[in-house]
């Protein structure tokens, strides 16, 4: 079997994710991801919003001082690319809006953490030729955004074309796909059934293996050196509340596997994950290493 190149990303954002204004799970949830990393002394890339790093500096200035990459994730977590489906109240910043948007969010995130960030990931895996072309103009050197659950094409990192962000090109912004088993058969319009992120949690990291082992496998077939990139959030390593949500002049009801086993079973099930990629001959990296 070929060596598994692996990223951790964690998306530093309020807790789970738009729903909430909240930082519980960045402040709280944060302490648990670097202890469990420490213990099996693997690193990750951490994209934080800029808003997370103005309203809580001490976040990135541990993260960093822990050995780990800092990477940005938007002013507040908005969709800055093109919707992959709808979500209400969710509408995507202009084209001309980005390249502003995202210098701010760079300047927030690097007067906190003291480092200029170089990785980037866009919310919801919501990406875009304009974000990568703004990405690309201001230095950023990676972007892990991609959703191979959606296009399903890009299985390996690549340098995407300026008229395309989806097609291989000859920018120096390397794009890094985002795990998702295409060894199985969608059900899902969208192809979110492939994205296997919370299955660590709301299941078991067993059962997130035989995803990784399918892809595994499936990247064998094709002839291409297995790569997964992921995406964890603070949050989920911090118990979330459940049910209605009321703040502001409303409430939601975030569909339960956002909220699902997150906190101690969260964290317990990294752990076992860890464990398991680092037997199979593991190479992890930070995103921006990746550059090179």
């Amino acid at each position: 079997m070929n060596k598994v190149r692996v990223v951790l990303g964690f998306d530093m954002e309020t807790d789970i994710g738009s729903w909430t204004p909240w930082y519980n799970g960045l402040v709280n949830g944060t302490p648990v991801i670097l202890e469990i990393l420490k213990k099996h002394g693997v690193s990750g890339t951490f994209y934080f919003t800029g808003d997370s790093c103005r309203k809580h500096p001490g976040v990135p200035v541990a993260v960093r001082a822990a050995g780990h990459e800092i990477g940005c994730h938007t002013l507040f977590h908005e969709t800055i690319g093109e919707p992959l489906f709808e979500i209400p109240g969710m509408m995507p910043i202009l084209p001309e809006e980005v390249e502003p948007r995202i210098r701010q969010a760079t300047e927030w995130v690097e007067a906190a953490a003291g480092i200029r960030p170089v990785s980037f990931r866009c919310p919801r895996l919501f990406g875009s030729t304009a974000v990568a072309n703004a990405l690309e103009d201001l230095g950023y050197l990676t972007d892990a955004t991609y959703p191979m659950y959606y296009f399903r094409e890009q299985l390996a990192p690549y340098h995407p074309s300026r008229d395309d962000w989806t097609k291989p090109g000859d920018m120096k912004l390397l794009e890094l796909p985002n795990f998702a088993d295409l060894s199985m058969a969608s059900q899902d319009e969208y192809g979110r059934d492939l994205d296997q992120w919370p299955l660590f949690r709301t299941q078991s990291a067993d059962k997130l293996m035989e995803h990784i082992n399918g892809y595994v496998g499936y990247c064998e077939q094709q002839g291409v050196e297995p790569f997964l990139c992921f995406y964890f959030h603070p949050w989920e390593f911090w118990p979330m509340p459940e049910g209605l949500l009321h703040y502001g002049e409303g409430a939601v009801m975030p569909d339960q596997f956002l909220v699902k086993n997150c906190g101690e079973y969260g964290a317990e099930q990294f752990d076992r994950l860890l464990e398991k990629l680092t037997a199979m001959g593991t190479d992890f990296c930070q995103a921006g290493e990746l550059a090179g």
